[in-house]
């Protein structure tokens, strides 16, 4: 006996779905890019400062509040411009968003608003 292989785009009774993409998803994606890339810089920024101040040397190293310019400016000053970078771009660019499931209506609206 041979099954009858199911269309994805039927449900069980034989309706047709359609597809309807999320509009919160491209928000999102945004988003998820901008801390990827606020991420990268932050690992550049400690690693262009500790890698290349930090091999010279000891005898010649240059001394901020105590601490060697290389620590003191991949570690302490880069994570308060990190912080305060992060801060700004969820206050700038992040939305806050319902993550409930929308009715066809509320993403007619949602693409109409956030175009």
């Amino acid at each position: 006996m041979l099954k009858k292989e199911s269309n994805p785009m039927e449900d069980n009774k034989g309706k047709k779905n359609i597809f309807i993409e999320d509009p919160r998803y491209k928000q999102c994606n945004k988003e998820a890019w901008m801390g990827l890339g606020l991420g990268i810089f932050n690992l550049i920024w400690w690693f262009s400062w500790g890698y290349g101040l930090g091999s010279k040397p000891v005898s010649e190293y240059t001394y901020i509040m105590g601490f060697p310019t290389w620590f003191f400016m991949s570690c302490i000053v880069g994570s308060i411009l990190f912080s305060i970078l992060t801060v700004v771009m969820i206050n700038k660019y992040f939305k806050n968003m319902s993550l409930e499931a929308l009715s066809e209506e509320e993403i007619e609206e949602y693409r109409k608003e956030y175009k």
